[in-house]
């Protein structure tokens, strides 16, 4: 299992086991995480799921495929070094201790 933490946009802070091989998204659903809606059910077809991802971790995490990048420019927060649709991102040990920020909207 993975401990990953979400930082809601008024600061609250949410802490999630994840477990190994799910999206991110799909913990940030299992844990009602708000602002993480994913109308398409993790498709990379809505850009609802939007989080930002610190530096040292986005550059170790795969990288953002061309279809993700141009999701990204859909989203409803602006688009932030960092941002990252999080049905993208699979739960690995890599994500072990990670701060993922959801935005607020605009």
């Amino acid at each position: 299992m993975t401990d990953v933490t979400f930082i809601l946009p008024d600061g609250t802070r949410r802490s999630c086991i994840a477990p190994e091989g799910l999206s991110l998204m799909e913990v940030a659903l299992q844990n009602s995480v708000s602002g993480i809606i994913a109308e398409c059910n993790g498709a990379a077809a809505c850009a609802t799921c939007h989080v930002i991802v610190d530096g040292s971790l986005a550059g170790s995490l795969d990288p953002v495929s061309e279809h993700e990048n141009d999701m990204l420019d859909f989203t409803a927060a602006a688009r932030e070094p960092g941002s990252r649709l999080s049905c993208q991102i699979r739960v690995d040990a890599r994500l072990d201790g990670a701060t993922i920020r959801v935005p607020a909207e605009t």
